[in-house]
């Protein structure tokens, strides 16, 4: 089975881009972030007729997540518990049955960016990911295939990006978010793409301005987080790092990970 996750930066915008996706890579589960859509406005038909149902938790013109998946989930949740005056669309689940009747469970997570730090924005950012570990802590004592798959705006380690002096200051490299994303991962979580490879320069995301696709002036923000079930069923892991080089692309590509639940 094959798992993606991609911020795909407004839907509609990139639906042309999307659908050829689909149909190369051919992923078994998609989880997207940012499409930027109220649920009605999401482009259901064009993914429905590749063969993927959809479920998704949609904003008006900003944040916004989406589960594309070639079987139907028995359960969909909506919104990361914690705090219920949270409206900001950035949390499904989705939960599936697998061949043998064991569960899968899928989280598309979009964290928040941070900045300004200066900002009431910061401490929305860490407090969310309090919250996504509670969560995690919950899940994972359920013993299941777990995947937490999203854009993280967390870039883990000074390897996770072309320049750590330049990031330095920022909400998405700050001691205080890589400590979080640390608690996190602590809880027994598998990040697939660093249980595969130590490669530098191996990015996610290039930033639209000052050339930072063909510098290669990237970061890694995009993860699957996987619970050790999960993790020991992973046969491999890779980021599709061509897609970026797609007319109107994302600025983020996807990231991917393969699995065995057969046996």
């Amino acid at each position: 089975m094959k798992i993606a996750t991609w911020n795909i930066n407004g839907v509609k915008a990139r639906i042309d881009n999307l659908t050829q996706w689909l149909k190369d890579s051919d992923p078994d589960i998609v989880c997207l972030q940012e499409i930027k859509t109220v649920d009605e406005g999401f482009p259901r038909l064009e993914i429905e007729a590749l063969g993927y149902h959809v479920e998704t938790h949609g904003q008006k013109g900003f944040n916004g997540v989406a589960i594309l998946s070639k079987s139907s989930p028995f359960e969909v949740n909506r919104g990361l518990p914690g705090d219920p005056l949270d409206e900001q669309a950035r949390f499904l689940e989705a939960t599936f049955t697998l061949p043998d009747s064991r569960i899968l469970r899928v989280c598309c997570i979009y964290l928040p960016n941070g900045n300004p730090v200066e900002t009431e924005k910061y401490p929305y950012k860490l407090a969310w990911m309090e919250r996504l570990r509670t969560f995690a802590a919950e899940r994972l004592a359920y013993e299941e295939m777990l995947v937490l798959a999203g854009d993280y705006n967390v870039i883990p380690e000074p390897h996770d990006c072309f320049d750590p002096k330049v990031w330095e200051s920022d909400a998405l490299f700050l001691p205080q978010t890589r400590e979080a994303f640390r608690r996190l991962e602590n809880l027994g979580l598998t990040d697939a793409v660093r249980a595969t490879t130590d490669a530098t320069q191996f990015y996610s995301f290039w930033d639209y301005q000052a050339g930072a696709w063909p510098k290669n002036n990237g970061i890694r923000i995009d993860h699957l987080l996987l619970s050790p079930e999960a993790a020991d069923r992973m046969t491999s892991a890779a980021i599709e790092k061509h897609v970026r080089a797609w007319e109107k692309p994302s600025d983020h590509v996807p990231v991917i990970a393969y699995f065995d639940f057969a046996g």
